[in-house]
């Protein structure tokens, strides 16, 4: 079998050496591999990981030589595939078998046999219970392992063993439920197939991502991912490696300097020897984000979680008052009635359960705060092309000036077009490619100013194409007063051409808004937003018609990126919590700026890599389904928190006047937290 070492962790100390490794395997092959290496004499363990197919195997140091040649000897056809419905199953068998255990040992095992067993089962929640005390830390562990240990020193072995098995279906549930939002959650991104240019035979060529291979030129220009893990052959760029490193500022990269998979070309263009495969890219990539999602809790998490912790040392003062008004009897019952143990389970559950159907939804994202700051957000900020309006628009028509021709213009628009990812750039390709216009790569090296336009040496001379404003104002390029009226009889966007300091021509492109945006917008107004706002870099007279059409309460036209992004920040210091949604290079600042980003299926990957939400769907229906799915969670989690407190303080008051015995209060408590935890597992949009 041939396979890749992700990480190779040499021994250190008494830790054991580590290799995580891909292959050929399927991902629902790794657990078979995993099984097949445990069985192996050199490695001490052997773990897969399910989402992503890798494995990670733990052996002795001395023996690295004999635990690769065993992996290189497995067949991959011999191994089991297990699908991903397996993971019902096995959770079902995992219930059962712990319900067995536990009822196998009060009903069949004699006294003498089931006490011991039950004290060692015990240890495990006493050690957790001091390893919290040790860091300072009074929180459910603690309250759990002195419930336990109280009932073991009053010889209640049937309470302390209910007790330790309840805890216990309820962290299998958490792991299960866990386990199916990041399942879920990777899904999604593997279903987000790329493409990449890559340097072959002296021209440039555009391949899926699946069929890039070691050695191969790939050419990254502004606003597109870095494909896959290598070194700088030419150019020089500005690289955001944010979501590598944590970096805020861009890395300036040149000949030599090494560059990731998944990090983003902010500014300049780049050709990357290719030194790992794409798929292993994708592979770390997906971990990546699988982990930075657990890591994004909620602020309603966060609060859980404290609230938690800080009523913990309540429960031991009034256990201790209840212990010398009522005696031993009254003391376990505040030990084992809580209201902290079922916070801390639910809301985290009720979280990943959203996101899981949030991606069910063909909605990306990539923390559950994301959903929390969606549900509590009051103003909407939406680009206008490419999200408002249609995400496959069409050139319209095509002029052009002095002595160059219509197809002329089309022709060499597309050549310098089809490099960059933007909705616009893709309609000048699609309309040179459907009049059947081919070309050569005649230009040099094209250069992408964001919101601005395009720069290149073409046929000798400097060509520029884009808004207005650049060709213009930067480019110094002559428009006429009488090309000027011509131009403005259109309407729609506009992209100018210019060529050695004159206009030559211009593509009028025809941007209807998609159908269902204004049904969307009512839908917002209707779920509490109270502002939509339109930024547009396009003229008055579209954004005008195009807001009028929409619904939208306000825009802003002929906006640079600054301009958007400086609108942003003003709305937040202003006090509103602000939604963006966009989808080009030009939106990238705005979305980093808003309190939650959302970013369309289609968007350039600088903006999808900003957003903090994608909607994988293709259209904007996505953003009700999103903002509903948020205010339902926070509906559902501040619903737990009454049903939590209700039944907790009716038990605990139950168990102190004498009315209910530990055991009872013990099994009734612990099925009430995971009764609410279950419940937090259900779909949010089918109630």
């Amino acid at each position: 079998m041939k396979y890749i070492v992700l990480s190779d962790l040499p021994q250190s100390g008494s830790l054991p050496a580590r290799l995580r490794l891909r292959s050929d395997f399927a991902a629902a092959q790794a657990a078979g591999l995993a099984a097949a290496l445990s069985r192996n004499e050199h490695i001490i363990s052997a773990s897969a990981n399910r989402i992503t197919g890798s494995v990670v195997v733990s052996y002795d140091g001395d023996c690295r030589a004999a635990v690769t040649a065993a992996i290189a000897a497995i067949n991959t056809a011999d191994l089991p595939n297990s699908d991903e419905r397996d993971g019902g199953l096995e959770f079902r068998k995992r219930i059962y078998a712990k319900a067995a255990a536990h009822f196998g040992r009060k009903w069949l095992l004699p006294p003498f046999i089931r006490i011991p067993v039950d004290v060692w089962h015990g240890l495990r929640f006493v050690k957790n219970a001091l390893v919290s005390l040790g860091r300072g830390r009074v929180g459910v562990d603690v309250l759990d392992g002195a419930a336990i240990t109280a009932s073991m020193l009053r010889r209640e072995w049937s309470t302390a063993s209910s007790l330790m098995f309840l805890l216990g279906l309820s962290e299998l549930l958490e792991e299960h439920t866990r386990k199916q939002a990041r399942g879920a959650l990777a899904q999604s991104l593997v279903l987000n197939i790329d493409t990449v240019w890559v340097r072959r035979g002296g021209s440039e060529v555009q391949i899926p991502l699946a069929e890039l291979a070691v050695g191969d030129g790939a050419v990254v220009r502004t606003g597109t991912l870095i494909p896959a893990d290598g070194a700088v052959l030419s150019g020089e760029a500005a690289v955001n490696q944010s979501s590598l490193t944590g970096e805020s500022e861009a890395v300036f990269k040149r000949a030599g300097d090494t560059v990731f998979a998944g990090t983003v070309v902010e500014e300049g263009s780049l050709v990357v020897e290719v030194r790992s495969a794409a798929a292993e890219s994708r592979v770390a990539r997906i971990v990546r984000l699988i982990d930075e999602s657990d890591a994004l809790k909620a602020d309603v998490q966060h609060r859980a979680e404290r609230l938690a912790d800080r009523i913990v040392p309540f429960n031991f003062l009034l256990a201790g008052g209840a212990y010398l008004l009522g005696g031993a009897a009254a003391a376990m019952s505040a030990l084992l009635v809580d209201y902290s143990c079922a916070v801390k389970l639910s809301t985290p559950i009720a979280v990943l359960s959203a996101m899981r159907e949030a991606s069910a939804h063909k909605i990306l994202v990539k923390g559950g705060r994301f959903l929390e700051v969606a549900a509590e957000a009051d103003v909407v900020v939406f680009d206008k092309t490419g999200t408002l309006t249609a995400a496959c628009p069409e050139v319209a028509y095509v002029g052009a000036f002095g002595a160059y021709t219509r197809d002329g213009v089309l022709r060499t628009a597309a050549c310098i077009e089809e490099h960059f990812p933007h909705s616009l750039a893709r309609a000048v390709v699609r309309k040179a490619k459907n009049e059947n216009l081919n070309h050569e790569e005649e230009h040099a090296d094209v250069h992408y100013i964001a919101a601005h336009g395009v720069a290149t040496e073409y046929d000798g001379k400097r060509v520029v194409i884009g808004s207005r404003h650049f060709v213009e104002d930067d480019e110094r390029v002559l428009i006429t007063p009488e090309q000027s009226a011509e131009i403005e009889r259109h309407t729609g966007s506009v992209l100018y051409l210019g060529s050695d300091g004159r206009l030559i021509g211009y593509l009028c492109i025809s941007d209807p808004p998609r159908d269902e945006a204004s049904a969307v917008i009512a839908s917002l107004k209707a779920l509490g937003i109270r502002r939509v706002i339109m930024l547009t870099g396009d003229g008055e007279n579209a954004a005008r018609a195009a807001s009028e059409l929409l619904g939208v309460d306000e825009y802003r036209a002929g906006l640079l990126p600054e301009d958007k992004l400086r609108i942003i920040e003003q709305l937040k210091a202003d006090g509103g919590k602000v939604m963006m949604v966009g989808d080009g290079i030009n939106d990238s600042p705005a979305l980093a700026a808003a309190d939650v980003s959302v970013a369309m299926r289609d968007a350039a990957d600088l903006a999808r890599e900003s957003a903090d939400v994608t909607l994988l769907g293709g259209d904007l229906t996505g953003l009700f389904t999103l903002r509903l799915l948020g205010m339902r969670l926070l509906a559902r989690i501040h619903n737990n928190f009454g049903v939590i407190i209700g039944v907790n303080s009716a038990l605990l008051a139950l168990g102190l006047a004498g009315i209910l015995p530990a055991s009872a209060l013990s099994l009734l408590h612990n099925a009430s937290t995971t009764a609410v935890s279950a419940s937090s597992t259900r779909l949010l949009l089918t109630e």
